[in-house]
């Protein structure tokens, strides 16, 4: 067995996509940012890579720097062989992210120390239910003229969530709204809350962020656009909508279940120092 890296995004899909496709529900990370990389968002220092045991591949791996090692649904003995082989090149990795036991077995046996470390789990919708009780105000599809207050909340929503934004999230923020991923909840014609929600893809679309600045939270802002943009994936064709929550906030996990959301499976984003 061995694993091959490239930077060349075609031949990582033409070995690994297959695989991803397999489940892309546990997989959509891993399949987002390879929509993400071919559409020319992420092209510096790229690490894709894959493992093949008796020529079928088995496990893959894609790091888009400065973001952490980016882990599929792959078993734990091929995570600690890549380990290995990213230690033998000298790869700089930041921190590994992926489903738990994956992610858990890259960081054991990674060469630096834990930094810190964030438990997420995953969702997926059941049967959509309306919140109750009902948030003044209504969604939109957030416009060009929306990129620089979604600039800033995206940030402010890394920020929350610990996520160290070192490079500008303008044409990440800008090309989402050109293909209508944002949702925007208004009162009163003022944005009060927004979610994201991408074009589907295998089927799948996700939420995600979703955010309301402080000053607005216990309205059910939060939960009414997420309600809006679940309804909007369904509408646009998505057979499965999904969103992460993190675990350290009980509130959001309660708010998304009451809405129709059941739990999939734990991950978790380990930090190196």
């Amino acid at each position: 067995m061995t694993w091959t890296f490239t930077s060349d995004v075609e031949e990582y899909a033409r070995a690994a996509e297959p695989l991803l496709l397999r489940d892309p529900v546990r997989n959509t990370m891993p399949l987002t940012v390879l929509r993400a990389i071919r559409a020319g968002l992420w092209g510096e220092d790229l690490l894709l890579g894959w493992l093949e045991r008796g020529g079928e591949v088995v496990a893959a791996a894609s790091q888009t720097p400065p973001r952490p090692l980016l882990l599929p649904d792959v078993p734990a003995d091929a995570v600690r062989d890549l380990a290995t082989r990213l230690i033998e090149a000298e790869r700089r990795v930041p921190g590994v992210s992926g489903p738990a036991e994956a992610a858990e077995a890259f960081a054991a046996a990674w060469w630096r120390p834990e930094a810190g470390r964030r438990s997420e789990r995953l969702y997926r919708i059941g049967t959509l239910r309306a919140p109750s009780p009902a948030a003044e105000g209504a969604a939109r599809t957030a416009v060009a003229a929306d990129l620089d207050l979604l600039v800033a909340w995206n940030a402010a929503f890394q920020e929350e969530e610990h996520e160290s934004v070192a490079f500008d999230l303008t044409p990440l923020v800008a090309s989402r709204i050109t293909r209508e991923e944002f949702l925007l909840w208004e009162v009163g014609g003022e944005p009060v809350a927004f979610a994201g929600v991408s074009a589907p893809l295998a089927g799948v679309s996700r939420i995600g962020p979703v955010y309301t600045p402080p000053a607005l939270r216990r309205r059910g802002y939060g939960t009414a656009v997420t309600h809006a943009a679940t309804a909007g994936a369904l509408a646009g064709g998505a057979t499965e909508v999904l969103l992460f929550t993190n675990l350290a906030n009980p509130t959001s996990n309660a708010i998304y279940q009451a809405i129709g959301y059941v739990p999939v499976a734990d991950y978790a984003s380990v930090a190196f120092a």
